[in-house]
């Protein structure tokens, strides 16, 4: 028996396929390469510090430069308390000067604006009538002193008559009551001249005190009547700042405290005063007290009715070192502040007294000392212990927040 061997079928690969997982053998033998080469040059620099670190050596330290804004030096100086305030100038000598007698005005030459000096003649009135009139009272006058003179001449006759007993003491004496009689007729005679004088006079009007025309209400030729406004004049070489104030504040407000403010027109002028008086009611509706401030005016610069904003000086300390509130910082409980000193942050507790949110300062009256440097900035990666390189002295030696406050000043 013959056996024959037939031959196997052999399964052919597609020629397209052999390529295909050429490359994908040689991206994962590439990709192993890679990751197996990156994590020995990670572990190169940490074998190298440790290596560095067994050798003795330190490791670098991080040194946090700061700019300018984020630190201030302590000054001192007084700190001020201040309660804001706004309010009207009113001039504390103003009068409308009114007519006292009736008639035609021959002269009114001031005018608006022009000053004017104490008796100075504002306005002349017709002068006929008040003169008719005195004389007419002087006569009567005479009359009433010739009717005296007579009486006590016909006393004397009858003062030798009742002597001599001529006469009754009844006839002496209404001779004697006639004298007394012609006494007062005199004396009334004498006051209605008066009058009249005081009439003649109060035609021509004249400045009660020095100042300057406010209104002028009458012109030459017009005819006046008594109590008929004529002028109206101002004094402004003092003034008072009338100003409104919170009846919950008035507790801190006292006579004779210190008061800054401004006007506009002169923004960058600062006026001062001092309060001088407290109304004890408060205003209907705004529940609000009047603080009267006086203001010295010896150059005029301020006028009636200007409006002027500004504040009370409620409290003041003495000279002492002042610290920015946004240097304070809370730490267990305590006041502390984060100090530079010799490149390195402290935490300096603090001893806080005065406050003051609109000067943004606080008064230091223990734990820091005028010139050291404070950190203002809220800076969270800096804490103490860390290293710092304070910024470079601005020309002329000015510390930072100084020359902040000079630059804002100017």
């Amino acid at each position: 028996m013959t056996f024959e061997t037939l031959p196997l079928k052999q399964s052919r690969m597609p020629r397209w396929r052999k390529p295909v997982i050429a490359l994908v053998l040689l991206g994962v033998v590439g990709g192993g390469w890679t990751v197996l080469h990156h994590a020995k040059d990670d572990a190169a620099p940490a074998s190298a510090a440790h290596d560095e670190g067994k050798d003795g050596k330190k490791d670098k330290i991080e040194v946090y430069e700061l700019a300018g804004s984020d630190v201030a030096a302590v000054e001192a100086r007084a700190l001020a308390v201040s309660l804001p305030l706004s309010g009207s100038l009113v001039p504390v000598s103003q009068a409308t000067i009114k007519a006292k007698v009736s008639g035609q005005v021959h002269e009114s030459a001031p005018r608006e604006g022009m000053a004017v000096s104490a008796g100075q003649v504002l306005t002349r009135i017709d002068q006929a009538d008040p003169q008719a009139r005195l004389k007419q009272q002087q006569a009567q006058l005479d009359e009433a002193q010739a009717r005296l003179a007579l009486a006590q001449k016909n006393e004397g006759n009858s003062q030798a008559l009742l002597r001599q007993q001529y006469i009754s003491q009844n006839s002496y004496d209404s001779t004697a009551n006639a004298v007394e009689l012609a006494r007062a007729n005199v004396k009334a005679a004498a006051a209605q001249v008066e009058l009249a004088r005081i009439a003649l006079n109060d035609s021509t009007i004249r400045a009660p005190f020095s100042g300057i025309i406010s209104k002028r209400h009458v012109q030459a030729g017009e005819k006046v009547a008594p109590d008929m406004p004529v002028y109206t004049i101002v004094n402004l070489a003092e003034l008072v700042l009338e100003a409104q104030v919170p009846s919950t504040e008035i507790p801190r407000v006292k006579v004779g405290q210190d008061v800054q403010f401004q006007v506009d027109g002169f923004q960058r002028r600062p006026f001062h005063g001092k309060v001088a008086r407290i109304n004890p009611t408060t205003e209907a509706g705004s529940r609000a007290m009047l603080v009267y401030v006086s203001v010295a005016n010896a150059d005029g610069a301020l006028r009636g009715g200007m409006f002027a904003k500004g504040s009370i000086v409620t409290e003041k300390s003495a000279v002492m070192p002042l610290v920015p509130l946004a240097a304070l910082r809370k730490h267990e409980g305590k006041d502390v502040v984060f100090k530079v000193e010799q490149n390195k942050v402290v935490a300096q507790p603090v001893a806080i007294g005065l406050r003051s949110e609109d000067e943004g300062y606080a008064e230091v009256t223990g734990g820091l000392e005028q010139g050291s440097q404070v950190i203002v900035a809220k800076l969270e990666n800096v804490k103490p212990g860390d290293k710092v390189k304070l910024p470079a002295a601005p020309a002329g030696g000015a510390t930072p927040n100084k020359a902040a406050m000079l630059a804002k000043q100017d």
